[in-house]
């Protein structure tokens, strides 16, 4: 089963994101194979962090739980919230297979909540800029809430336009780069 992890951090906390670093990369390397993508969110001023995407497969969702709350940093105070949930990886690969790769263009998490009918619930029909893309689900996979992507694009504002103007509650845009051990 698919889940999307978003921690979001606690203001402040930069720091402890920092000295903690190193036991995050330790943490995640346990949960490589099943990793689909991950990355840090970014504030567009700065650069600085201000979250960690994570999307897994993994047993079920007290596995989920275990992975996001686990986590050193979410243990440590680092993170305000956590928004997990199920997910469905439509586009059926890892961001190590985006055929953009790492690095070239700005990356943005584009994070749709929505309910009722469900929207975007198919691949746009441009998703050559697509690294990850799928829906939020209910932790039975039965209940739309949504929609999770991460895209490459010129701007926030192209990135916004991967999902429906009028479908969502509210939609996210955050800068996001390529997670993972430095080389």
């Amino acid at each position: 089963m698919e889940f999307f992890c978003y921690h979001r951090d606690r203001p402040g906390s930069l720091a402890l994101r920092e000295e903690l670093l190193e036991q995050h990369w330790s943490y995640m390397d346990g949960y490589a194979s099943e990793m689909i993508a991950r990355g840090p969110t970014l504030s567009g001023a700065d650069g600085l962090p201000t979250g960690s995407v994570h999307i897994v497969d993994l047993a079920g969702p007290a596995a989920a739980r275990a992975f996001a709350f686990d986590e050193p940093g979410y243990q440590a105070g680092v993170y305000r919230d956590v928004l997990l949930r199920r997910w469905r990886n439509l586009l059926g690969r890892t961001m190590w297979e985006f055929p953009g790769g790492r690095t070239g263009g700005d990356r943005f998490l584009v994070l749709g909540l929505g309910s009722g009918e469900a929207a975007d619930v198919t691949v746009p029909s441009d998703r050559d800029e697509l690294i990850a893309y799928g829906p939020l689900l209910s932790d039975d996979a039965t209940t739309w809430l949504g929609t999770a992507a991460l895209v490459r694009a010129p701007d926030p504002e192209k990135a916004r336009a991967v999902l429906a103007s009028d479908r969502y509650a509210e939609v996210e845009v955050r800068s996001w780069q390529f997670g993972g051990r430095p080389s």
